[in-house]
């Protein structure tokens, strides 16, 4: 009997469990069985390393195969392990070296030619494989550059079976390996929002305003307004004007985009954006499929924003769906035999028109709608969602170009929010949160920083006259604290929470 021993990483969401592949060779009737709980893809691999292994010069042995996937209890998805198999598979015969082979993790798809091809999630697999104590990995050409991100990583590429045989000592005929092809390199183009700049915004100063308030303290905010009155154009803005990623938080969100089939060449250190269309489903909000569960809108959001357009139109229980994500902070997958856990830190930005028509209330509009439609049309965000929501910006259009304010550009937006942001986390260095947008409610009342005299005064008496109520008290207090960190002071002012007041639905005390 031999038994031979590779590695590779199975992916649940974005944690990686370390496989062990081993094959054992019989000398009963040729054939070649894959167990150990594979998936449908995974169960064909027997076929493409067969065909793969003789187009390569290096033909797998005429006797019974049989290859393991060990934990067997663990679900495995996907065509990445078939370059493991297919190197356990020739070791058997004793072509390839079994001492390297058990020192190294394989990750990739096998082509009926012997290409290795690219696969999706190969970041979080490395980055799996290291922390389980498997540093050597070897992963398709197309993936290495996403895979050399890993700190720590000692990353082999190949084009070919062939060539990863070769890694591994076995002789290989030099012609196979050269005529190999290639797979395009990864888009390097910038999103735009990269390019958009917060300067291209005119006529709307309250608006910019906000959006810094909510910048500085990572506030949801809802948008509502007629059309034409610049609410997407403010929203693909607010990444450019958000901290830069630090190296965990930019390695995360390229993992994401790694499992979400996307080409990794560098880290991106803007905050992601995701905007869905209004008639997206709620797997393709939240994430979720059939036989694997991949990250949705608000996993690729993470780190950055998820701005929802024509908000109303998107269905109840869909928006609903948001709640458990914003409150805390990841989403579950739930799949017979496992479970899927994402990261979901993302900033909400909701916009949506007045009425069905969208003219309601617009300077110069006309609008169509009855007051019953106005509103249905309105109360379709439920009161739980719109809980979560800090600042509601009231927009219209713009009337009036050369009134002398100029915008300011993304840069100096960024610079004025990260000042406030390190205002915010000094204060609350020894608490669990760093954003005003994650205080909890008691500790902005009774805690050290508690509001005082003119400012609490202000609160109180809109408070007592059933203007806000308590939950509002506290997220209008939050905004109040992120104004005053953007002015540069101590403590919120009677200006400043008159300020938050108004940016929750315009209340004035």
């Amino acid at each position: 009997m031999i038994v031979v021993r590779t590695w590779s990483v199975a992916l649940t969401g974005l944690s990686g469990a370390l496989i062990e592949v081993e094959a054992d060779i019989t000398s009963h009737r040729p054939d070649f069985r894959i167990i150990g709980m594979p998936d449908k893809a995974l169960g064909e691999a027997a076929r493409r390393v067969m065909n793969a292994s003789e187009n390569t010069g290096l033909p797998l042995p005429d006797r019974r195969l049989t290859v393991n996937l060990s934990p067997a209890g663990l679900p495995k998805q996907g065509a990445g392990f078939d370059l493991a198999i297919a190197l356990v598979a020739l070791a058997t015969d004793g072509r390839i070296d079994p001492d390297s082979l058990a020192r190294t993790a394989h990750i990739g798809e096998l082509g009926l030619d012997g290409r290795v091809r690219s696969v999706p999630g190969v970041l979080p697999a490395v980055l799996a494989a290291v922390r389980a104590g498997r540093p050597r990995v070897v992963v398709p050409e197309a993936n290495r550059a996403e895979a050399e991100l890993v700190r720590g990583a000692e990353v082999l590429s190949v084009r070919t079976l062939a060539e990863a045989a070769r890694l591994h000592g076995a002789e290989v005929d030099d012609a196979i390996i050269e005529g190999a092809g290639e797979e395009p390199a990864a888009d390097e183009t910038a999103s735009p929002e990269e390019r958009a700049d917060l300067a291209d915004v005119v006529g709307q100063p309250q608006a910019v305003e906000a959006l810094l308030v909510a910048a500085a303290g990572g506030h949801h905010v809802l948008m509502s307004g007629p059309p034409g009155a610049g609410k997407t154009m403010l929203a693909r803005r607010l990444p450019g004007i958000l901290p830069e990623l630090d190296d965990e938080e930019a390695l995360e969100v390229a993992a994401i985009r790694s499992l979400s089939g996307q080409r990794i060449s560098s880290l991106s250190r803007t905050p992601p954006f995701e905007a869905p269309h209004h008639s997206a489903t709620l797997a393709a909000l939240v994430g979720g499929g059939s036989r694997r569960a991949a990250p949705g809108a608000v996993a690729r959001a993470s780190r950055g924003v998820l701005f929802l357009d024509e908000v109303a139109e998107t269905p109840r229980s869909v928006l609903d769906a948001l709640r458990q994500p914003i409150e805390h902070g990841v989403v579950d997958i739930h799949r017979s035999g496992f479970t899927a856990r994402f990261p979901a830190r993302f900033q909400l930005v909701l916009a949506m028109n007045p009425c069905p028509c969208g003219e309601f209330g617009a300077a110069g509009g006309a609008c169509t709608c009855s007051p019953t439609e106005v509103r249905r049309y309105q109360g379709r965000l439920s009161g739980p969602l719109l809980d979560r929501v800090d600042i509601d910006l009231r927009m219209e259009r713009v009337v009036r170009l050369d009134d002398g304010w100029r915008a300011p550009s993304s840069a100096e937006a960024r610079t004025r929010v990260e000042e406030a942001r390190d205002r915010a986390a000094r204060r609350l260095a020894q608490t669990p949160w760093r954003r005003n947008a994650e205080v909890s409610g008691r500790w902005l009342r009774d805690g050290p920083h508690a509001l005082e005299g003119a400012a609490r005064g202000t609160l109180d008496a809109a408070l007592e006259r059933g203007l806000i109520t308590l939950r509002a008290y506290d997220r209008i207090t939050r905004v109040a604290w992120s104004i005053a960190d953007l002015e540069g002071r101590d403590a919120p002012n009677a200006v400043d929470i008159g300020r938050a007041l108004f940016l929750k639905k315009g209340v004035r005390a």
